[in-house]
């Protein structure tokens, strides 16, 4: 029986081994050749999974235990464990093809898959694997099940979503040249709604939602704009990290400055910024020399981004906090959100 927190981590821990056991057993009749693929899934999976801080695994798994009450068994235990390592398993998918498009060095403490010798270009088709896995087990746990469809469903939505919410964000990040008038606060909400909420934060939730049986699009509604906001509030986090985060903590180098991103620290900037702080960015922002980005970083301390920053996380907070109190709906504890939200708040990485 689970009850504290540290005891939920153990058990989600314990059944990683579970999962991978189950996706490298290469089938039957596959004969012997394909059998190195498999053996290769596992280390593809163990390198990229298990190494991150867990939330959106760990939220299934405490979702699906306040919705369920007295109706949560060892089976239903079972079942969470392994659609928690699923959601983390699709994260793992985008992650890898993130860092390889984003040419990013480091993540959660460890070298980019793609950079390793002998990976490369092979990430792209280690991503779909990784995909791939998601949906062999949903198949072998869901199948048959009441709830099959829906969740196969919203999966196929959320990366849907999620692709979307990256092709956004590179098309903003590709531009031959700086243009700022392409980072505004309209298309910064839109990437971050489709790139990270989604799949961060209702993802895990809806999972639960549909284990338990609930299906009616009101009640998904009326969660996802909590969760989704949640989501946001979580990207602009990360947006801040990016910047202002220590890489020993964070475990991942930013690079948003170099790489041209619409991050909520430049359109603030731009917002801010004086005519000569401007063209100071315009001229800077987007370069990979580190007198650049220093410069950049220079004109966000001036700005004071650090407490504009600060001021938004806290009115964020209470506005979600808001929007918890007045959820009508019973069959969803607030605890549920409030966990969730009161995990993120505040957060170094």
């Amino acid at each position: 029986r689970m009850n504290g927190k540290s005891e939920l981590w153990d058990l989600f821990e314990k059944h990683f081994p579970v999962v991978v056991n189950e996706l490298c057993t290469a089938p039957v009749d596959a004969g012997t050749e394909i059998q190195w693929s498999f053996d290769r899934i596992k280390d593809l999976l163990e390198y990229n999974v298990p190494q991150g801080k867990r939330t959106r695994g760990l939220t299934v798994v405490a979702a699906y235990k306040a919705l369920a009450g007295e109706n949560f068994n060892d089976e239903s235990l079972n079942l969470a464990l392994t659609m928690g390592w699923t959601v983390e398993i699709l994260q793992a998918s985008f992650l890898v093809a993130d860092d390889l498009m984003d040419q990013s060095k480091t993540r959660r403490g460890q070298k980019c898959w793609y950079l390793k010798p002998t990976i490369g270009y092979q990430a792209v088709n280690d991503s779909m694997i990784l995909e791939s896995c998601v949906f062999t087990l949903l198949r072998n746990h869901c199948r048959g099940k009441a709830f099959y469809a829906d969740l196969f469903d919203l999966f196929h939505k959320v990366i849907l979503s999620t692709e979307m919410g990256q092709s956004l964000d590179m098309q903003a990040s590709e531009q031959p040249t700086v243009d700022f008038s392409l980072f505004t606060e309209a298309k910064h909400a839109a990437i971050i709604k489709y790139k990270t909420a989604y799949y961060s934060f209702y993802l895990p939730v809806a999972t639960a939602m549909y284990l338990v049986g609930i299906r009616d699009d009101e009640c998904h509604t009326a969660a996802c704009n909590i969760l989704t906001k949640i989501g946001s509030l979580f990207q602009v986090q990360d947006d801040f990290l990016d910047c202002y985060g220590d890489p020993e903590v964070t475990g991942k180098i930013g690079t948003d400055i170099e790489d041209n991103k619409c991050s909520w620290l430049i359109i603030k900037a731009v917002q801010l910024a004086s005519p000569e702080q401007t063209c100071a960015l315009q001229e800077n922002y987007a370069k990979k020399n580190p007198e650049n980005v220093a410069v950049v970083k220079q004109i966000f301390n001036s700005l004071g981004l650090k407490s504009v920053f600060l001021k938004y996380e806290e009115d964020t907070y209470k506005s979600i906090c808001d929007d918890v109190n007045n959820f009508q709906d019973s069959r969803i504890p607030h605890s549920v959100f409030l966990n969730l939200l009161k995990k993120i708040y505040k957060r170094k990485k």
